[in-house]
């Protein structure tokens, strides 16, 4: 443990500043840009055709897809992906979000989300047109594929090593860390369990997931992302309304601090304005995870007759994480700490920095919506019902996570190297149970942002095989 601490406090100031970087700078440009691109060029596709995607979506969802010959159903693959998309940054992350950039975060997590649903239409159009099927019928596809199709000779393969390696480490090792960290610390929180132990039957029961390959994972996926994500906003609704007086405030506060959130976190409006768009793409991208090239491997299993039609599901994907369920945590977060009689309601500046921040912090990012959840379900329901959701959101992105990870494992070192990805993958599992929270979202998020830029230079490359419905 002692190795683990020194390791810890050497690496997190290097992290920390090249995600400094990455999220306040590189990243911003880079998702709202591409996502201002794909939203023009399809002519506001996630405006024209979110019906579509809506009928796309719910009118062929089924609990039980059955097992394919190839690939995955149309839902089978967005379940796939929203498990992805659906993990601890809908509730940890949006908290962290709240807590560090105000509630002002929000409101570019949805800019970011707006303008992803474009994104994410690009991605699953490039993953379905570039995709391969191998003889025997599995189907391999995902950014190296498009990246390499879009770039030839040695300077694609650079990018699609980059991006493959790169989404190993992000996805199958140090993702599945911030999962497994933040269910256990949800688990000790709520119920006294340590954490490690949490790790270990985590770890154990993804091993017999995994065992089973992408049809499995399929097979779990669509049964298990409508229960979680209406167990989650059924007790939202509950809280929500128990808090009703204090909605109007809530959404005045997410508009307020959008703008001016130096009146909130302090600093001047340049500065504080920075931060809340930050947090805002950050957090965006680790909960919808458009432009980050996670999703398009899920996308590129559907067995559909038009790319199209994934595309417009791959964009419900992005408005069900973030205009459903990010959302939901926000308002509960918001309407139950920032308001009334809300721990952080009323504090501004340095007294609201010191209780945000620190060691010594009355709310962290780990337990903002347990407490929130806590004032109306009382603490002891409150903490097991947030850790309950947790459990199912984190786990259910660990698996999904797991299988792009793999499909990358392949595309560099063939079947022979999966089987050390998955003995690798269970030991990282364990180990972010272990690890402080800081460190693990630190790593996380800079093989995310990482991740970023092999991937949409390949799609502003390939920007002509997308086409909106209508130019079709």
């Amino acid at each position: 443990m002692e190795f683990l601490a020194s390791m810890e406090a050497a690496l997190l100031p290097v992290v920390v500043t090249i995600n400094k970087y990455l999220s306040d700078y590189i990243l911003i440009a880079l998702l709202v840009g591409t996502g201002l691109f794909f939203t023009i060029k399809t002519k506001f596709v996630q405006v024209r055709c979110f019906g579509e995607g809506m009928k796309q979506v719910f009118g062929n969802m089924k609990f039980k897809g059955g097992k394919q010959a190839a690939g995955m159903t149309s839902f089978q693959a967005l379940a796939t992906a929203i498990a992805a998309q659906v993990g601890t940054g809908n509730i940890v992350g949006a908290s962290g979000a709240i807590l560090v950039g105000g509630p002002g975060a929000i409101f570019w997590m949805w800019i970011i989300a707006f303008f992803g649903m474009a994104t994410i239409y690009a991605e699953a159009i490039l993953a379905q047109k570039t995709r391969v099927v191998k003889e025997d019928g599995t189907v391999l596809g995902g950014p190296v594929y498009y990246i390499r199709t879009a770039f030839k000779g040695a300077f694609g393969k650079f990018l699609a090593v980059f991006f493959a390696v790169a989404s190993i480490l992000a996805l199958g090792f140090m993702g599945a860390m911030v999962q497994s960290n933040s269910i256990g610390e949800s688990c000790n929180n709520a119920f006294g369990i340590p954490a490690w132990v949490v790790g270990v039957i985590v770890a154990a029961v993804s091993v017999a997931i995994f065992i089973g390959g992408a049809q499995r994972i399929a097979s779990v996926t669509e049964k298990l992302v409508p229960i979680m994500a209406g167990l989650f906003l059924v007790g939202g609704l509950v809280i929500l309304v128990c808090r009703a007086q204090y909605v109007p405030e809530t959404i005045g506060l997410i508009f307020k601090y959008a703008f001016t959130p130096d009146a909130l976190i302090g600093g001047g409006l340049g500065y504080a304005l920075k931060t809340a768009i930050s947090q805002g793409a950050k957090r965006g991208l680790f909960s919808n995870e458009a432009g980050m090239g996670s999703t398009p491997h899920a996308h590129a299993q559907a067995i559909v007759e038009d790319p199209h039609k994934q595309g417009v599901s791959a964009m419900i994907g992005v408005f069900v994480d973030t205009f459903v369920v990010l959302t939901m945590t926000a308002l509960v977060v918001i309407t139950c700490l920032y308001t009334g009689n809300g721990a952080l309601a009323g504090l501004q500046g340095d007294a609201y920095i010191a209780a945000t921040s620190g060691a010594t912090a009355v709310v962290s990012k780990a337990t903002a919506m347990q407490m929130a959840a806590g004032s109306v379900f009382g603490t002891g329901f409150g903490s097991a019902f947030v850790a309950v959701c947790l459990l199912f959101f984190a786990f259910s992105t660990i698996i999904s996570w797991n299988l792009f990870g793999k499909i990358n494992v392949e595309y560099l070192f063939g079947k022979k190297g999966v089987l050390v990805y998955s003995i690798i993958a269970v030991v990282f599992i364990f180990l972010g149970s272990c690890l402080s929270n800081d460190l693990v979202w630190e790593l996380t998020d800079m093989f995310n942002q990482l991740m970023v830029i092999p991937n949409v230079l390949a799609m502003w490359a390939l920007a002509k095989m997308v086409k909106g419905r209508m130019e079709q």
